[in-house]
């Protein structure tokens, strides 16, 4: 059951992301179409930006996500002994580098891993994490971050959130050039005539699709990696009643102060005002019933 469930979300995410790569290319083209009457100049634009800005945010994720965040770092095991030891022996079990170790100022129970591969991960819980789980509810949220580590979501997330972000800033360059130069763009198209139209219209709801599409695809990535992240966590620390102790808590907890909208798909549950707890499209994470009926059958 265990690693069927692993192998499930992983020809998913592989799905998820491909999607996510198509969609950024056609937005490239629509911008482009819509900015210069040629499709391959945008695509060839979206492309080239893309990997550039990739690099950069891959390069400093881990600085600025923590930035974001308002996480400390935790440079002594005498600051945090139990936490220490908990990661240390879960970067032994998963056979991977130790990470660094941030600590966030807030009172509801949460946490996160980040970084682009486990040879510069980090991981961030929590003061409420700390004070309201007991070890082996904090062990199961340590081992679910290094699950997220080993399987290299911390990267796949970056890329989503980059790719995100660059699609609306396409679909923003493709308003401003329809704006201002609506009047070229229009005269183009007639010269086409009725399939100038066409490309226009479509490339037009692309670009007012686009920046929803995108979110709706990085939730869904972001739910299906929770999924596995949680099954790596039962292989690691082979006990899913710490883990399911501990999302019931989590759960039951009031949000977090300040979280950072855009690094909640990050942390091991939703750090934001929570309403009902469901599987929607909208949602940054699978539902805690769901999570746990599938640990129970683990």
């Amino acid at each position: 059951m265990l690693y069927q469930q692993i192998e499930s979300n992983k020809l998913k995410t592989v799905f998820v992301v491909a999607l996510y790569f198509a969609l950024f290319v056609a937005i490239g083209a629509a911008v482009g179409y819509v900015a210069f009457s040629d499709y391959l100049a945008g695509i060839l634009t979206a492309v080239i930006g893309g990997v550039i800005y990739s690099i950069i945010m891959l390069s400093q994720s881990t600085s600025v996500v923590m930035r974001l965040n308002n996480a400390r770092e935790i440079t002594e095991k005498s600051q945090a002994p139990q936490l220490f030891n908990i990661v240390s022996d879960m970067a032994m079990v998963a056979q991977v580098p130790m990470p660094k170790i941030y600590i966030i100022n807030d009172a509801s129970p949460n946490a996160f891993a980040t970084g682009t591969k486990p040879t510069n991960a980090a991981v961030a819980v929590t003061t409420g994490l700390l004070d309201r789980l007991d070890r082996e509810e904090v062990e199961g949220v340590i081992a679910h971050e290094f699950g997220h580590i080993r399987n290299y979501d911390i990267r796949l997330q970056t890329i989503a959130i980059a790719m995100g972000g660059l699609i609306a800033f396409l679909t923003q360059i493709g308003s401003r050039f329809l704006w201002f130069g609506g009047g070229r763009s229009r005269k183009s198209n007639d010269d086409k005539g009725g399939a100038g139209v066409i490309l226009m219209v479509l490339s037009l709801i692309l670009m007012m699709l686009g920046p929803l599409m995108a979110t709706i695809m990085q939730l869904a990535l972001s739910r299906n990696r929770e999924y596995l992240a949680d099954a790596t966590a039962v292989e690691f620390t082979r006990n899913p009643q710490g883990l399911i102790d501990a999302l019931t808590k989590i759960s039951q907890a009031p949000p977090m102060k300040e979280a950072n909208k855009e690094c909640a798909s990050l942390y091991i549950a939703s750090p934001l005002k929570r309403g009902k707890d469901s599987d929607s499209w909208f949602s940054t994470h699978p539902s805690t019933a769901n999570r746990i009926k599938r640990l129970q059958e683990m």
